[in-house]
């Protein structure tokens, strides 16, 4: 095993294949290690995140450096038949690289039995090992920006389907109607960790049906409580979203944690109106959000430094601070403006509003598509009846270090846990440039760009590993991405570093124009 550094609070176990891969996640399941979070495995690597209050790395590396990668993991029973229309736009390309016809691909595709080996990219992408190893194509040289739902691909040694319309560089061969992934189902994801997978070809013979495709009503994301308080909905702003700590000990379904970008901002909203502190926000992008009170209501606003304006029912107007309990009656409107420094603020209601969590949270992922819809002009928020004693906050402080356009701020950096596959001189550059945050950033990541790309020394294609929240990832551009709340799960780009822990809530308050630094606080491969 190899231990690579992840951030303060993760590490990247790289192994031989994925079979170790998969011996020692199972040997980890079977006996847990006090103090690990959450194991995300990919095609030969194990991240592992953990709590270093509970573990410090030196005894996570012992322990699991004592585990055995000998034992052979058993398939599940379940098969799970996809019937493939084998129309893809790269079969001919794929049969050209591999010297075989149309009809061979095919014929080796559906010949196999997978097994689901690990989930991530996508909610419900499984990537599938074991199909006839001749079948080892690489991903397209530029991926597509749009690669439609069901399509089926090949990538290295493996196959898989995309659950949902996204962006990949796998190559298409192949489209299947077979949902991968519903929330109507009990478990969303129909490929499970484990699970056996044959494909059918449609024009050989029809694919006998399966239980696990039977699908039942979505529940709604919403609940309304009759003759309660609500926030009816003037303005939302650039962005508004539904969120809170996020939607942990989702990995096997392909789902990474989402979440409130500033963590700390959302639970001190919490607090200040007597709720649990990982209740669901509205996390609000630029301001410009505006809403009327309908019954009375206690909110609090924090996150970005932003003015706050109160209109009562008769028409009277007055600041209000942040950080502090607010009381609204009915008929109040109150406008979040433009903020001077930060970019997110959070908006917490006493109670807590009243909407139905999808897989464990209310968070909304914007890249999975999980979670509630965004909030729109004209939405009325229900809120849930307040607990009998809950106590109203006293004020908060607000941070004093948000970030503005008009200064360049530092973020610590962990360096890894593929720093050794640029060249010195880009990782000195990382360090010693100034990075600008594009237009093109959102809650999936900040999209950097420096006058001069980081270039890479090792130039082979990384198989996919798992991500974290701050991951420094690399394109071939050379032009960085700073992965936020809504990053996928797994990624095939090497990751240089990742923003410290305790520099996250910051750089989730980082606005598009702002100028970047990066101070690696250790040289890699430094425990």
């Amino acid at each position: 095993m190899r231990f690579l550094p992840v951030n303060l609070d993760a590490m990247l176990v790289e192994l031989d294949d994925l079979p170790q891969t998969l011996a020692l996640l199972a040997s980890l399941q079977a006996e847990p290690i006090d103090g690990i979070e959450e194991l995300v495995p990919a095609a030969r690597t194990l991240l592992v995140r953990h709590r270093p209050e509970k573990l410090s790395h030196a005894a996570l590396v012992e322990r699991i450096g004592a585990r055995s990668l000998t034992a052979q993991v058993e398939r599940a029973a379940t098969l799970i038949e996809i019937p493939v229309d084998y129309t893809g736009e790269d079969l001919d390309e794929v049969a050209q690289m591999l010297g075989l016809s149309r009809d061979e691909v095919i014929r080796r595709h559906t010949a196999s039995e997978y097994t689901v080996a690990f989930t991530g990219f996508a909610p419900g992408f499984a990537y599938l090992s074991g199909g006839d190893p001749n079948l080892n194509v690489p991903r397209r040289t530029t991926p597509r920006t749009r690669i439609p739902a069901g399509a089926v691909g090949l990538a290295g040694p493996f196959s898989g389907v995309y659950p949902q319309a996204s962006p990949g560089g796998w190559q298409i061969i192949g489209v299947t109607a077979t949902p991968m992934w519903d929330l109507g189902r009990e478990v969303p994801a129909l490929l499970q960790p484990g699970f056996r997978v044959r494909f059918i070809d449609m024009a050989s013979r029809p694919a006998r049906p399966s239980a696990a495709l039977a699908t039942q009503p979505p529940a709604a994301s919403v609940t309304v409580e009759p003759h309660g308080a609500a926030l009816e909905i003037r303005s939302t702003g650039l962005q508004a979203l539904f969120q809170d700590t996020g939607r942990t000990g989702q990995a096997g379904q392909g789902v990474s944690a989402s979440g409130a970008v500033d963590q700390g901002a959302l639970r001190a909203a919490n607090r200040l109106v007597g709720n649990a502190s990982d209740m669901a926000c509205v996390e609000i992008a630029y301001g410009g959000f505006e809403f009327v009170c309908r019954g009375e209501a206690v909110v609090a606003f924090t996150g970005a430094d932003a003015p706050l304006v109160i209109t009562s029912a008769g028409g009277a107007s007055w600041s209000a601070p942040g950080y502090q309990a607010i009381a609204l009656s009915d008929g109040d409107s109150l406008m979040l403006g433009k903020p001077h420094a930060g970019m997110r603020s959070y908006l917490a209601v006493r109670g807590g509003f009243a909407i139905a969590p999808v897989l464990g949270s209310c968070s909304t992922d914007t890249l999975a598509r999980v979670g509630p819809a965004a909030i729109a002009t004209g939405d009325v928020l229900p809120i849930r009846t307040v607990v009998r004693g809950a106590i109203v906050g006293l004020h908060e402080q607000p941070p004093a270090d948000l970030p503005t356009m008009d200064e360049t701020i530092t973020l610590d950096v962990v360096m890894g846990p593929r720093t050794d596959w640029f060249t010195p001189e880009a990782v000195a550059l990382l360090s010693s440039q100034v990075w600008k945050v594009t237009p093109q950033s959102n809650r999936v990541g900040l999209r950097l760009a420096g006058e001069q790309p980081l270039t890479r020394a090792n130039a082979a294609e990384l198989p996919s590993e798992g991500t974290t929240l701050g991951a420094l990832q690399v394109p071939p551009s050379g032009q960085p991405v700073l992965f936020m709340a809504d990053h996928p799960l797994t990624g095939g780009y090497p990751v240089i570093g990742a923003v410290a822990s305790y520099h996250l809530d910051l750089a989730g308050q980082v606005p598009i124009g702002a100028s970047l630094r990066f101070n690696p606080i250790h040289p890699f491969g430094t425990p």
